[in-house]
């Protein structure tokens, strides 16, 4: 029996995670369904979330929280293409360090990501429910127990996230 040489196996794993990248890159422009303006439902007006249209293997956004007629927290983030060709979502919150998650699905109206090191949240889902609405929710882990937070939203135009 021959066993396959170090090349031929080192070969083969090229080609598979060239086939994974290119799957991920194909993924990657189906997520045009999240870029627009969201209002949060649960929150004052002037709160939600921004996303551009995917450009440049990136989509950016930025999210803000309003109390009592005032921001008191902000996100920058983004959904890009990293180096090996996957899909991840970076988050940068007010106050904290950045954080990356790794999609582990994606679809045409729903995509997840996955972070098991980081605190709280671990897991990150945004998909599209019916009515122009987007469900987000995180997920993790914290003091031995599973805790999870829904972000309903709804498509508005952008103006509406000014709070006037």
């Amino acid at each position: 029996m021959r066993h396959p040489s170090l090349a031929s196996v080192t070969a083969l794993m090229t080609l598979c995670l060239s086939a994974a990248a290119q799957t991920q890159e194909a993924h990657f422009s189906s997520l045009s369904w999240m870029s627009g303006c969201w209002a949060a439902e649960s929150d004052e007006p002037g709160s939600g979330e921004h996303w551009l249209l995917p450009a440049g293997r990136t989509l950016l956004g930025v999210a803000k929280t309003v109390k009592n007629d005032r921001t008191v927290a902000h996100e920058f983030l983004q959904i890009r293409l990293n180096t090996e060709g996957k899909i991840v979502y970076l988050a940068q919150p007010s106050g904290q360090k950045e954080a990356t998650f790794a999609a582990t699905s994606v679809s045409e109206t729903a995509v997840t990501f996955a972070n098991p090191q980081h605190d709280l949240p671990q897991h990150i889902t945004c998909r599209m429910p019916p009515g122009d609405r987007l469900a987000a929710r995180i997920e993790g882990q914290r003091g031995g127990a599973l805790r999870g937070f829904e972000f309903p939203m709804k498509r508005v135009p952008c103006e509406a996230l000014a709070g006037e």
